[in-house]
């Protein structure tokens, strides 16, 4: 066995002490992460787990559209842009001569059309009238053929007499002759009678035409139900809108915006002229992403504040629904996912809130601002 060197000398390790301070301070950061990590669980477990928030929301409205109804050239603009209305408020004026003059003509037609009811119902008199007076005269022929046959009855027995005395000579020729005329003479009046007769007859029919179909024209209606009468009401009653169409009023309380109409432009019937904007019926479109729907739905509670006025002012709002999609799905070119190289894209879904229009009136917001929205699900 060897024998150990005595010039080589044997050490053992030396361990350095450890740095007290380090020590503590890596413990420190450990427990400052650790408790934050439990304070974050803690809070996600009691509140951030109970909410969903978003910063892609904008202010929208239902904005009411100014258009004329009635065609003519602009006499009068009352307002300007960024101006408050009240429902009713006037805004512009169309010139309204035409329209006085379509009126009145509307109005002539209308007592036009009355006078000729009343003209009708009393020719309905007149006609009863005559048709009596036919009865009458009927009456009249109806004699004179009873009178002119027997007359004729009386001639043609005078004649037969006198042919049976002729033979004998008893009766001349001259007085034969003369009972022949006669006879024929009795008969053409009887002839005339009876003609007069039937004359009277189709003179009474026509009169009886003529009354029923007055009659028609009137049976079961008034000067007010009479159609000829209704007809030029309803004239009236047209032109007389179009008159209150020349003054263009507010549809809705708000503000007005986009006006484009100038003092003697000429108008088109339905050309947009202004927009209103219903600045206490505003909501909010609030784009969240698809993965925090999953517990969102209508009634729900929503914070919400602006870039406009800060976090100081807070906004109570209310979820009514979801849009029938999202934003691409609705765009002008929408994505051809089918096609080409695909790279998922979170969509995002717009919910709509409505807003409290006290809260509107106190912090009124205009159309397009940017809000965070949190709805407590």
């Amino acid at each position: 066995m060897a024998e150990a060197d005595p010039m080589i000398e044997t050490h053992a390790p030396e361990t350095k002490p450890g740095n007290p301070k380090r020590r503590r301070a890596l413990l420190g950061i450990g427990g400052a992460v650790l408790l934050a990590g439990v304070g974050y669980g803690g809070w996600y477990a009691l509140v951030g787990s109970h909410h969903v928030s978003t910063d892609n929301a904008y202010v929208g409205a239902d904005t009411a559209q100014v258009t004329p109804m009635v065609a003519g050239q602009v006499a009068q603009v009352l307002v300007s842009d960024a101006q408050t209305v009240k429902r009713g408020d006037v805004l512009v004026r169309i010139d309204d001569s035409d329209a006085r003059i379509a009126l009145a003509d509307a109005e002539a037609a209308l007592a036009k059309a009355k006078r000729q009811f009343g003209q009708t119902s009393a020719t309905g008199s007149s006609l009863a009238s005559t048709l009596a007076a036919k009865d009458q005269a009927i009456a009249g022929a109806q004699a004179q053929l009873s009178s002119a046959q027997a007359a004729l009855q009386k001639a043609a027995i005078d004649l037969d007499r006198r042919r049976k005395l002729a033979p004998s000579g008893a009766v001349s020729a001259d007085e034969l002759t003369s009972a022949i005329n006669s006879y024929a003479a009795a008969k053409g009046s009887a002839d005339n009678a009876r003609a007069a007769l039937q004359q009277a007859i189709s003179a009474k029919d026509a009169a009886k035409g003529d009354l029923a179909a007055n009659q028609a024209l009137i049976d079961g209606t008034t000067v007010v139900t009479n159609p000829d009468v209704l007809a030029a009401q309803a004239k009236v009653d047209q032109a007389r809108l179009d008159l209150s169409r020349t003054v263009i009023r507010a549809p809705v309380d708000g503000v007005v915006t986009n006006r484009n109409v100038q003092v003697g432009q000429r108008l088109a019937q339905g050309a947009a002229i202004m927009k209103v904007v219903p600045i206490r019926q505003l909501y909010v479109d609030a784009n969240f992403k698809e993965g925090q729907l999953a517990h969102v739905a209508p009634g729900q509670k929503v914070e919400i504040t602006s870039d406009l006025y800060g976090a100081g002012v807070v906004y109570h709002g209310t979820v009514v629904g979801f849009s029938g999609g999202t934003g691409s799905a609705f765009a002008l070119i929408p994505a051809q996912n089918a096609t080409g190289n695909w790279i998922k894209i979170v969509q995002r879904l717009p919910v709509r809130i409505r807003l409290d229009p006290r809260e509107l009136d106190a912090h009124p917001l205009r159309v397009g601002l940017s809000m965070d929205a949190d709805i407590h699900i």
